[in-house]
This record gives C-alpha cells, sequence and structure tokens, in this order.
C-alpha cells in the first residue's frame, strides 16, 4: 500500500511539474499557455495523459507488425547504450 501511495504522488508530481513548465514557457513566449482544462489549467495533464492514452495504433497494411512495434522499443535502447 505504501508502495502505491509513493507511485501515485511521483506521477501527480510529474503531472504537476509538466503544468508548471508549460506555463512558464507560454510566459517566456509571451502565450497565454494551457489554461482550457479545468480551473487555471489544473487538469490540463490528466487530459493529456487520456489523450495520449486513446490514441489509435495505425498500422499500414503492407508493414512488417513486428518491425513496426520493435523499431521504436530498438531504438530506444540504443539511445540507453550510449
Amino acid at each position: 500500500m505504501n508502495f502505491l501511495l509513493v507511485i501515485i504522488s511521483v506521477l501527480i508530481t510529474i503531472a504537476f511539474f509538466t503544468l508548471l513548465e508549460r506555463k512558464t514557457m507560454s510566459s517566456i513566449q509571451r502565450r497565454r499557455g494551457p489554461n482550457i482544462a479545468g480551473l487555471f489549467g489544473l487538469l490540463q495533464p490528466i487530459a493529456d495523459g487520456l489523450k495520449l492514452l486513446l490514441k489509435e495504433l495505425i498500422l499500414p497494411s503492407s508493414a512488417n507488425l513486428f518491425l513496426f512495434l520493435s523499431a521504436p522499443l530498438f531504438t530506444f535502447f540504443c539511445t540507453l547504450l550510449i
């Protein structure tokens, strides 16, 4: 139970640091920033996470399924080795 509490706390902290970064970048660039979802944009990280999870996988008809799904993982592991 304690482990779950730590994981949830870390995820919430990351979400709000992302919001803080977006607000800071928008003020530097003199834009209004992410304030559409919720009061002062507080729900924007949750909306971004839901958008990411609900994206549809589009697979080209002539693509090899194994190569199509493993290529990003291969690239990620190569960057970790460098």
